[in-house]
């Protein structure tokens, strides 16, 4: 198994591409605290999981300074070290809640997709130090790295904004831990189905638009984009840092 025994944080891990990286990291031996603010989903998620290896849950909002902080020391406490973070809690303006104006949307996006990535990869650090190294893989986006296709967004979508904030604070942070023996990277996917792409593709139109956008034809599945953060937080990615992976089925190549 190639994470035996590896202890890891994973947020967002109730739903969607979270939930994929816990199914088969818990899979390969990794031992796993779920972390989502929706307490619902994190029980489904960890009824799915082997529990042969420990698999967690607790409840954090990642735009919390003090959530993200007892998370990390409970994980801490509970597996005894802080191996690999995957920072996949996310949001977007289409599932805002109801009322908020254009300005609290954009803070909103921005509290949990950037400085949740940035709260959570702080205190993960901090332990990873004193354990001699580890991994962070932070979810970004295809839209943190190309424009949004006009017909979804009209260009001041706070989510792709967020998401090039992910992408830099990658980059940034794998070249400031690199000699920590603390490697970043981030994965940034094509569209999928996820609760965040559902309300989107009840559109039979624009679904058949998007997959249309990535020369592959199709949607992304989900446990495509958790193979490959498999493998970066994997030691066969030992020489691997700073890298903002798309698993996109070409979308980005265009």
């Amino acid at each position: 198994m190639r994470l035996n025994d590896k202890s890891v944080i994973i947020t967002g891990a109730g739903s969607g591409i979270g939930k994929a990286c816990a199914k088969l990291f818990n899979k390969e031996g990794a031992n796993i605290v779920l972390a989502d603010i929706n307490e619902e989903d994190l029980n489904k998620t960890k009824g799915i999981l082997d529990p042969s290896k420990k698999s967690i849950t607790y409840k954090c909002d990642v735009s919390s300074k003090k959530d993200t902080k007892d998370l990390v020391n409970f994980s801490i406490k509970s597996l005894g070290s802080v191996d690999i973070l995957i920072n996949s809690a996310g949001v977007n303006p289409r599932n805002a809640p109801k009322g908020y104006d254009f300005e609290e949307i954009w803070d909103w996006v921005i509290d949990v997709n950037l400085k949740g990535s940035y709260l959570m990869s702080y205190f993960a650090v901090e332990k990873m130090k004193e354990n001699g190294g580890g991994a962070i893989l932070n979810i970004a986006s295809i839209i943190g790295l190309v424009g949004y296709d006009p017909k979804i967004s009209s260009g001041l979508n706070s989510y792709a904004h967020s998401k090039g904030g992910v992408v830099q604070l990658t980059r940034d942070m794998a070249v400031g831990f690199a000699k920590s023996n603390i490697r970043v990277n981030s994965l940034c996917p094509g569209y999928a189905k996820t609760k965040l792409t559902e309300q989107l593709f009840k559109d039979d139109k624009i679904l058949d638009h998007m997959k249309s956008l990535h020369p592959m034809g199709r949607l992304a599945e989900l446990e495509e984009i958790a193979n490959a953060a498999l493998f970066l937080c994997s030691d066969e990615a030992s020489f691997i840092t700073g890298v903002n992976l798309p698993v996109d089925g070409g979308y980005t190549a265009r």
